[in-house]
């Protein structure tokens, strides 16, 4: 829903969310989560801490059964890992 111009590839059997060619965003399934992931995580602004991880660029979001999730908190992830790469490709 971030916009028309968003594909949506399978990349090492994980659904991606690219603009172009360039990702953005991935889901990831576990036996006992999900991980919503984003390329360029450890640069976007996440004022309720929802992302984990400690790679040089990646970072994901951990969706566990039965546990509460700010979908409104995601949401803003989404569409900022979103206009993140909108911004990156027309440099």
């Amino acid at each position: 829903e971030c916009g028309e111009d968003v594909r949506e590839l399978m990349h090492d059997g994980c659904p991606v969310a690219c603009v172009s060619d360039a990702p953005f965003a991935y889901v990831n399934v576990f036996k006992a989560h999900i991980n919503v992931g984003f390329y360029t995580g450890a640069y976007l602004d996440d004022p309720k801490r929802l992302l984990e991880g400690a790679g040089k660029h990646m970072r994901h979001v951990k969706l566990k059964p039965g546990e509460d999730l700010d979908s409104e908190a995601l949401r803003q992830l989404i569409q900022a890992a979103y206009q993140d790469v909108k911004q990156l490709l027309s440099e």
